[in-house]
């Protein structure tokens, strides 16, 4: 088994509402990030890390649109731990229709306690819990809201 297949990650479905449109009747940028934040949420659960947040401000956001996604469409949004360095990590995503992938990218957070002007190093516990081979498997969707 390959350190990528091992790497946490977690798959959840969403629902294209209509609020997730634009005039132009598809899918807009915007709702990736929304759909990467709920899969981070749940990945973090899993792992026991929920109280990251508050601690781990997003730096960067790359996303490359493929195809589109129109209002009922379900979806599936793949979330993986792409890597963890001394301050930061990258998530990669894909957004899947079916077998059509609609975006592909990566998100960067950095690990920043309230009282430090700078990014901190994880804390021990965060970098074991990060370890491969935790946090598998797919969400089942308790609701569409975002």
């Amino acid at each position: 088994m390959t350190a990528a297949a091992t790497r946490p990650t977690v798959t959840i479905g969403r629902t294209v509402e209509w609020s997730d449109t634009d005039a132009s009747g598809h899918y807009y940028n915007g709702v990736v990030l929304r759909w990467v934040e709920a899969a981070e949420a749940e990945l973090l659960g899993r792992l026991g890390l929920a109280d990251l947040f508050g601690r781990i401000p997003r730096v960067r956001f790359e996303a490359d649109f493929r195809a589109r996604l129109w209002f009922g469409d379900r979806v599936e949004i793949d979330l993986t731990v792409g890597h963890v360095g001394t301050t930061s990590m990258r998530y990669d995503f894909a957004v899947r229709a079916g077998s059509t992938v609609a975006a592909t990218g990566s998100t960067t957070v950095v690990h920043a306690t309230p009282d430090s002007p700078t990014a901190n190093p994880w804390p021990p516990r965060v970098r074991s819990a990060l370890a491969a081979g935790r946090a598998h498997g797919s969400a089942q969707p308790l609701a569409d809201a975002p």
